[in-house]
């Protein structure tokens, strides 16, 4: 053979496979073409990866990994976790059809059903999350093809009975979805509870470093995960084999890093109760929680991110207050291992069912930094916001 050849050849493995040498996680492959092993393999979809964007070795082990942390029979990656909610919405939803949604949903996704969907002809109804599950599937239309949940809720948190709604969803062939990621599919299981699709953002705990972006949906019915893996190849998406390798070294350490998120939120929150300047803490893990009770049923812990409530104040002094934390930074995700805080506020106004808080709510993720050195940090902003409100 010429050179040219020769060159392009070495290394190859043809024939058989030449085995890799064994290693704690999988190999990060990386390759556009697939060699087929035949060439009745070459158009047999149903039996072969036959391109690289389908997922090579770290993806399908990270979609084990899921699977076994959902309880799925399979699991959907996106390339971050609003496509995994928009995605999963597109795989189920037509023309023609209407979804529910619960009106403290994460606001991506508002923006998805009203600048996408509409326009696609797909109605979106957003309903109050206090509302009754019979009140909510009961009087949902015969377009109604799908129910959105989020709970706890974004920012103000509120809880909803997704196994309720679930139950009374499915007697009457609606589909429901669960954005799970505050409980990270660890310490609650949508799917355990009735729910169809478990979607989350991996950006947040499963990754826990707040440097991949990633998202999922799981499901129990082998109609619907093979209308979410369609809906992934068919819109082009693809994750990266190195992302799907960091994703699932998070996912090793997912229960250890949750526990002490959750240790140390509920710290923070009970200090917080004791402060003057503190109106109320929103945290469903407290027993003074209004929904504390639904919390403890369908919830085996939970995770560091929750709200509290400022006596009222101007937005110069909730701007002081922020602007005089130290460990806290200011930003909008959550789930990695830093403490952040954000006003919620300037959020509330697209929703659809307005509430009086009692004053300026902010939402806190608590990282894995020591629960004394972030009290002390919010002790001294808390007195910088009191001078400022005077």
């Amino acid at each position: 053979m010429a050179e040219e050849t020769r060159l392009i050849r070495a290394g190859a493995a043809h024939g058989a496979q030449k085995e890799l040498v064994k290693t704690v996680a999988p190999p990060i492959q990386k390759g556009s073409t697939v060699l087929l092993p035949n060439a009745a393999a070459l158009y047999d979809d149903d039996n072969y990866i036959t391109y690289g964007r389908q997922g090579l070795a770290a993806h399908e082990a990270l979609k084990e990994g899921l699977a076994v942390l959902e309880g799925a029979v399979g699991v959907a990656l996106y390339p971050s976790g609003v496509a995994a909610l928009t995605g999963a919405l597109l795989a189920v939803l037509k023309a023609g059809d209407e979804i529910l949604v619960t009106d403290t949903v994460y606001k991506p996704t508002r923006r998805f059903c009203d600048k996408v969907l509409k326009p696609f002809g797909v109605t979106t109804t957003y309903y109050d999350p206090a509302t009754p599950p019979e009140t909510l599937v009961g009087g949902a239309s015969a377009a109604t093809r799908l129910i959105l949940m989020e709970s706890p809720g974004s920012l103000s948190f509120e809880m909803q009975d997704m196994a309720a709604v679930a139950k009374l969803a499915a007697g009457r062939k609606i589909l429901t979805a669960a954005d799970n990621t505050w409980g990270a599919g660890l310490t609650y299981k949508p799917l355990e509870h009735g729910v169809d699709i478990s979607i989350q953002a991996l950006t947040k705990y499963v990754g826990g470093h707040s440097d991949v972006f990633m998202g999922s949906a799981a499901a129990r019915d082998p109609a619907i995960v093979r209308a979410l893996n369609d809906g992934v190849l068919n819109m082009g998406w693809a994750v990266s084999p190195e992302d799907a390798y960091q994703m699932l070294r998070g996912l090793r350490t997912l229960p250890v890093r949750m526990a002490r998120h959750a240790e140390s939120g509920l710290d923070v929150a009970r200090w917080l109760m004791l402060q003057p300047e503190v109106a109320r803490v929103i945290h469903p893990g407290l027993p003074e929680s209004p929904d504390h009770a639904l919390w403890a049923r369908d919830y085996t812990g939970a995770c560091g991110l929750f709200s509290f409530v400022l006596k009222p104040g101007s937005q110069a002094a909730v701007d002081a207050f922020l602007d005089a934390l130290e460990l806290f930074g200011l930003g909008f995700s959550w789930g990695g291992f830093e403490s952040l805080a954000i006003h919620c506020d300037p959020q509330f106004k697209t929703r659809s069912f307005k509430r009086d808080y009692g004053g300026p709510m902010i939402r806190l993720h608590v990282g894995l930094e020591n629960p004394q050195d972030l009290m002390a940090d919010l002790r001294q902003a808390l007195s910088v916001y009191a001078e400022a409100v005077g």
